[in-house]
C-alpha cells in the first residue's frame, strides 16, 4: 500500500500504535491476515482481536466509532495519492467474472490491482484501494449494491475513470421495486465519472438509456461477439472492439462468459492498453462455474456463490452445453431479494430446467418450491436446507451424471458441491 502517516488516522477513532511505527503500509479487518506494518481496523467484534493483530506485527490498530466511514476515509486517502487509472465494474450479473477477466487482460501490460473475490461493498471497496502501491497503474474495483445510492457512495470513494455496467436485470427487487430502479442504481457509477470518463454499457438494456445523458462522458456499448467456439478446455472468440477485430482464446467455455470477455476488452481499450490476438488464462473467483470430475465420468459445475433469474438460466444453459450425453441433474436453491414476484421467477426457472433437458431436480429452500412447480414432467425433490440437500443429492446421483449446484449466497449450497467432490 502507498504508506499513510499515522497522523492521518487520529481523527477516525481511537488509535493504538506500536512503539516503532509512524506510518502504515497496509490495511486489514481480519487479524489473521495482518502482515508487519499493517493497520488493523476493528470492525464489529474485531475489537476482541487487537492483541492478535499486534502479535502478528501490526503497526497500529484503529477502533473507530463508524467503521464504514473510517474505511472510506482511509481508502479515499490512498486513492488520492495514487496515479493509477481506476475501472469500476457493476452489474446485475457477471461483474465478478468481468473483473477477473479484465484483471488478466490488464496484467499483461500494466501493474494491476483488482478486487479480491467479491470484495465489492462498503468494506471491500476501501480494502481494494488500500492495496494500491506507488507503481500501480490500473486498479479494478468491483461494486455491488442492495439499494439506491450505494453505488454512488462507493464511486465517491473509488472515483473511477472508466465505468463498466455488465448487465441490468431483475435483482434486489425486494428493495428496488422495479427494473428502472435497478438501472438507476447501476447508472450511479456513470454519474461519478469525471469529464472525459468512459462508460462501457450493454446494448440490450433500454432501461439504462435515460441515465446516460452526460455530454462530457463517452458511452461505448457492447453486444455479442462475432463468434464463440467452445469445448471442455475453453473457448475461442472473435470480438469487435474499437473498430478492430480481436481473437481471444480463453479457458472459459461457458457461453455467458463471451459477453463478459467483450466487456473486459472494451474496458482495456478505454484504458488505452494494446489489444491483440491472445491466449488468456483467467482465474475466476471461487464458486463461479468451477468444474470438477465426478465418479464414472461425471461432472460437477459448482456455481454456488450467488443466483438471480438471469444467471440461473445462463448456468442451466451451460449445464446443457457441458453435459453432452450425460444425465443432467440441477441442484437449485432460493434466489433471494426478488420481491413479490419471487414465486413466479422461481417457476420460470423451473420451466427453463425442463426445457433444457434436466433429468432430475433438487430444489433447496422455501422459494425453491417454485422450481418444482415450474419443472412439470421432471422428477423433482425438495429439501429445506443445504444440509438436508447433501443427503438427498446422494440418493439422486448416479455415476456419470452432470450436476449443476447454484443458489443465492444465503442458501450455502457450496456444502453440497464440496460433499460431492469429497
Amino acid at each position: 500500500m502507498i504508506p499513510l502517516e499515522l497522523s492521518r488516522l487520529e481523527q477516525l477513532g481511537r488509535l493504538e500504535v506500536a512503539p516503532w511505527a509512524d506510518a502504515v503500509t497496509g490495511v486489514q479487518i481480519d487479524s489473521r491476515r495482518i502482515e508487519e506494518g499493517d493497520l488493523f481496523v476493528a470492525v464489529g467484534p474485531g475489537r476482541d482481536f487487537v492483541k492478535h493483530a499486534f502479535a502478528r506485527g501490526a503497526a497500529a490498530a484503529l477502533l473507530p466509532e463508524d467503521a464504514f466511514a473510517a474505511l472510506a476515509a482511509i481508502g479515499g486517502a490512498v486513492r488520492d495519492r495514487s496515479s493509477a487509472r481506476v475501472v469500476g465494474i457493476t452489474g446485475s450479473t457477471g461483474k465478478t467474472s468481468t473483473k477477473d477477466i479484465l484483471a488478466a487482460l490488464c496484467a499483461r501490460h500494466a501493474r494491476t490491482v483488482a478486487s479480491e473475490a467479491s470484495f465489492n461493498n462498503e468494506l471491500g471497496v476501501p480494502l481494494t484501494l488500500c492495496r494500491l502501491e506507488p507503481d500501480t497503474e490500473v486498479c479494478i474495483v468491483e461494486m455491488g449494491m442492495r439499494g439506491l445510492g450505494q453505488i454512488a457512495e462507493l464511486s465517491r470513494i473509488a472515483r473511477p475513470d472508466v465505468a463498466v455496467i455488465t448487465k441490468v436485470g431483475p435483482v434486489h427487487l425486494e428493495l428496488l421495486g422495479t427494473l428502472e430502479n435497478v438501472a438507476r442504481s447501476k447508472a450511479e457509477i456513470v454519474d461519478a465519472l469525471p469529464p472525459g470518463g468512459i462508460a462501457i454499457v450493454p446494448d440490450d438494456a433500454p432501461e439504462l438509456e435515460p441515465f446516460l445523458l452526460r455530454d462530457e462522458v463517452e458511452v461505448r456499448r457492447f453486444g455479442q461477439p462475432r463468434s464463440w467456439d467452445a469445448d471442455e478446455r475453453g473457448a475461442r472468440g472473435t470480438f469487435e472492439v474499437g473498430g478492430r477485430t480481436v481473437t481471444v482464446a480463453v479457458n472459459l467455455p461457458a457461453r455467458h462468459q463471451a459477453r463478459n470477455v467483450l466487456a473486459a476488452l472494451h474496458a482495456a481499450d478505454a484504458l488505452g492498453l494494446p489489444l491483440a490476438d491472445c491466449e488468456l488464462e483467467v482465474t475466476l473467483s471461487r464458486w463461479r462455474g468451477e468444474e470438477h470430475e465426478l465418479a464414472g465420468g461425471g461432472l460437477l459445475v459448482n456455481d454456488s456463490y450467488n443466483a438471480n433469474p438471469l444467471s440461473m438460466r445462463a448456468a442451466l444453459e451451460h449445464l446443457a452445453d457441458r453435459a453432452g450425453a450425460r444425465r443432467r441433474i440441477a441442484v437449485l436453491g432460493d434466489m433471494a431479494e426478488l420481491g413479490p414476484d419471487a414465486p413466479e421467477f422461481h417457476r420460470e426457472i423451473g420451466r427453463a430446467a425442463a426445457e433444457l433437458g434436466v433429468a432430475e431436480l433438487v430444489a433447496v429452500g422455501e422459494l425453491a418450491r417454485g422450481y418444482v412447480e415450474g419443472a412439470e414432467g421432471v422428477p423433482a425433490h425438495w429439501a429445506a436446507t443445504a444440509e438436508e440437500a447433501v443427503e438427498l443429492v446422494r440418493t439422486v446421483l448416479r455415476p456419470g451424471d452432470a450436476v449443476l449446484v447454484k443458489a443465492s449466497r444465503a442458501v450455502g449450497l457450496e456444502a453440497v458441491a464440496e460433499n460431492l467432490v469429497e
